[in-house]
């Protein structure tokens, strides 16, 4: 399980099928032994012990080009390629997050994180509890926001 950017593609081009459509479809009934059989040891670093992949090393941080930021883990839709900007802190950052057709909701769950001796905002996938990053107020208009997202933590489908 390697730790470079070009591993940490989408676990469906990879792992065992029936494992990838169990992820997909049923994310809260994945033991942790299969989490880590199917997400390269970056992904479940990040994804399931709430890690951080180091700055300027992730696959998706110079990523362009129109399409949606899935989870990597369930493959939910998280981020329009469209949210994404460039805020120079070596992770790719977004200003909102992909609306559910309510238009109000997500699938992101905020949840406060105080460790490091800091206070910020954790988000995490609201399927499959992936940590996915973090959330500051220093983002753009018109949120005000940063989602700052590990690139193991995504997947992108290209439109």
């Amino acid at each position: 399980m390697s730790s470079s950017a070009s591993n940490e593609k989408d676990p469906a081009e990879r792992a065992d099928p029936s494992l990838v459509k169990k992820a997909r479809e049923s994310p809260k009934d994945m033991t942790e032994d299969e989490w880590a059989e199917l997400l390269t040891g970056m992904q479940y670093s990040v994804t399931r012990g709430h890690g951080t992949e180091r700055p300027w090393t992730g696959l998706h941080n110079d990523t362009k080009g129109k399409g949606m930021f899935k989870c990597v883990c369930c493959n939910v839709d998280l981020f329009p390629s469209d949210y994404k900007f460039e805020s120079g802190s070596g992770w790719p950052s977004f200003y909102d997050t992909q609306k559910l057709e309510c238009g109000k909701s997500d699938n992101i769950e905020r949840k406060s994180d105080g460790s490091f001796g800091m206070r910020r905002t954790e988000v995490l996938c609201k399927r499959c509890n992936a940590h996915l990053g973090h959330v500051f107020n220093d983002g753009p208009a018109p949120t005000g926001l940063r989602y700052c997202i590990n690139s193991a933590a995504l997947n992108f489908d290209k439109q």
